[in-house]
């Protein structure tokens, strides 16, 4: 068996020298993290030693280690004709007790070590088990691969003695930090026109009619609805149902005349909620429609719908043609229809654009929640 310590700023650094030394069949012994350096005990710095080891018969030379204590290992030397005498063909060695004690603890540490398919290094059954929960719920590849890569630093500096729990926990403290400086939460109140947008099939108007209900009966707001969705007779009917059941006025807008005003007759009330169509969002004359519609002078948050069952591919196309117009805050609708909740945190990572609310059912006024980092990533991660 090679035995031979690493020292490296980071234990991803530490795996790359392993692998470019003693090649993908290694084994970490231990690891530890030590310090080095430094002025009357201050400004140390903080590195990662890993002891390795590369065995061309690791299952005939671990065991035989472990239970015999300082038994004689036979190596044998290369021979160069007669100038080798008979007796120094033979190389005893003994296995000394620190680093048997140190096999001993690499027995423990295996128990919790599964090698990849690929032949790499391998990687500790938690983490594996982090590694297919974040493929599964459709995780960005680059950000799974970043997060692996921490992960595994922060396993061994831990001495391998997280479990799994332990690694999801710190998984979800590592997600929520990449997105915790977003402006999260639902409505400001520092603007009175709340625009709703989105391709069609996403529930804007469902969406729309709890959050207005929301704030009736929750903030005691004055609320109107405006609609410009002219193109389906049925949505108007929808919103009209909605309105008389909150018991809120509603106008019907064709043109920017129109709009202009329902805003003038909508002056004393503290909310106007703005329904759209929802028309083919790979044609940019829909959104350009938009500002024939809606005076965009005045004081708007405007709120991107996206649903949880769609591709993500289609997410971000949708979200590139509504940049036409500036988008405040997303609402991801439909996660009561879906287990898969990969692109609600990619599309809030990716574009650095905070969630606004979450819905999971058609009820009025329930079923939604205010999006927060932490709600988020739970649906990801299932730990509290």
């Amino acid at each position: 068996m090679k035995v031979k310590k690493y020292r490296a700023a980071s234990m991803p650094e530490a795996m790359k020298l392993i692998r470019n030394e003693l090649g993908n069949d290694a084994i970490i012994l231990n690891s530890r993290v030590i310090q080095t350096g430094g002025f009357l005990g201050l400004f140390k710095k903080k590195s990662i030693e890993v002891i390795a080891a590369l065995d061309a018969k690791p299952t005939e030379g671990l065991k035989p280690v472990l239970k015999e204590k300082q038994k004689p290992v036979e190596t044998k030397l290369p021979q160069k004709d007669s100038q080798i005498s008979n007796g120094a063909r033979h190389h005893h060695v003994m296995i000394s007790d620190d680093l048997e004690k140190e096999l001993i603890e690499l027995k423990s540490l295996l128990k919790n070590v599964k090698v990849e398919s690929s032949g790499s290094i391998p990687l500790p059954v938690p983490i594996q088990d982090l590694k297919q929960c974040l493929t599964n719920q459709e995780i960005d590849h680059e950000l799974t691969d970043t997060l692996i890569k921490a992960a595994i630093e922060e396993w061994y500096g831990n001495g391998g003695k997280m479990s799994f729990t332990d690694v999801r926990k710190w998984a979800k403290y590592y997600l929520i930090k990449q997105i915790n400086h977003l402006p999260f939460g639902g409505i400001s109140f520092a603007k009175k026109y709340i625009l709703f947008v989105g391709p069609t099939g996403v529930g804007k108007t469902t969406t729309l009619a709890k959050i207005a209900a929301s704030c009736i009966l929750n903030d005691n707001k004055k609320v109107a609805f405006i609609t410009t969705d002219t193109y389906r007779i049925a949505a108007i009917d929808q919103l009209k149902t909605y309105a008389n059941i909150l018991n809120v006025p509603i106008e019907i807008c064709y043109n920017l005349e129109d709009f202009q005003q329902a805003a003038q007759s909508f002056s004393d009330f503290d909310l106007v909620f703005i329904d759209t169509a929802g028309r083919n969002f790979r044609n940019p004359k829909y959104v350009e429609d938009l500002k024939n519609i809606i005076d965009f002078q005045k004081d708007i948050e405007a709120y991107l719908v996206l649903s949880l069952t769609s591709k993500q591919i289609d997410m971000e196309e949708i979200y590139q043609q509504f940049s036409l117009i500036t988008i405040n805050k997303m609402i991801f609708s439909k996660a009561d229809e879906t287990a898969t909740f990969g692109s609600l945190y990619n599309m809030i990572y990716k574009k650095q654009k905070a969630a606004a609310y979450i819905t999971n059912g058609q009820d009025v006024p329930d079923d939604f929640i205010t999006a927060t980092p932490d709600n988020v990533v739970n649906r990801i991660m299932g730990v509290d």
